[in-house]
């Protein structure tokens, strides 16, 4: 039997490099399972929410609700599901409600947790939470941060199957949730 535990380092110090709005940058100094010692940088960042909001068009078609905005890392404009930063003591669940209203105006009767994931566990230390949100209203404007030019549209979902991992559809925390809305639609058939 494999022993796991014969995987595992050991924090021997930790020294805080920079502090940022969205994470903190930490040099962590370890010492391997054989007694060595390594240098590593780990990112410090709030655990984050993805909200795939499902909405019936007029015609039938299933959509999901999307914002458009532009990404700094990748320098392009994407489209995705809502998401955003789970503020200190706030519960998964209300950041995804949050989200969803600061980012479309849309207020969901019927939000439900479909996964959740360690987006980069190699140096990142933070869980992204994705919900499936049904029964939309559209309650009121956009109530976005200074910093925050989004705009949103419905999609069919084929659409977005079709092409997500290509051009605007290029965020991988999108696929991840894409693929937990996936695995939950397979499992409720």
């Amino acid at each position: 039997m494999e022993n796991v535990e014969s995987l595992a380092w050991r924090e021997k110090k930790r020294r805080l490099l920079n502090k940022c709005r969205i994470f903190d940058l930490y040099e962590v100094e370890k010492e391997s399972p054989n007694g060595e010692d390594g240098s590593f940088y780990l990112l410090d960042s709030p655990d984050w929410v993805t909200v795939i909001p499902l909405v019936h068009g007029k015609d039938g078609v299933e959509n999901f609700l999307m914002v458009k905005q532009y990404r700094h890392g990748s320098s392009e404009i994407t489209l995705e599901f809502p998401a955003g930063m789970i503020d200190p003591e706030e519960l998964p669940l209300a950041a995804a409600e949050r989200e969803l209203l600061e980012e479309t105006g849309y207020r969901t009767g019927n939000i439900i947790e479909i996964g959740a994931v360690s987006p980069n566990p190699a140096f990142m230390n933070n869980t992204s939470y994705t919900f499936l949100a049904r029964n939309l209203d559209l309650i009121k404007e956009q109530n976005l941060d200074k910093d925050e030019f989004i705009h949103f549209h419905l999609v069919p979902v084929p659409e977005v199957l079709k092409n997500m991992g290509t051009g605007q559809y290029s965020n991988g925390v999108m696929m991840m949730a894409l693929a937990y809305y996936n695995r939950f639609i397979s499992s409720s058939s």
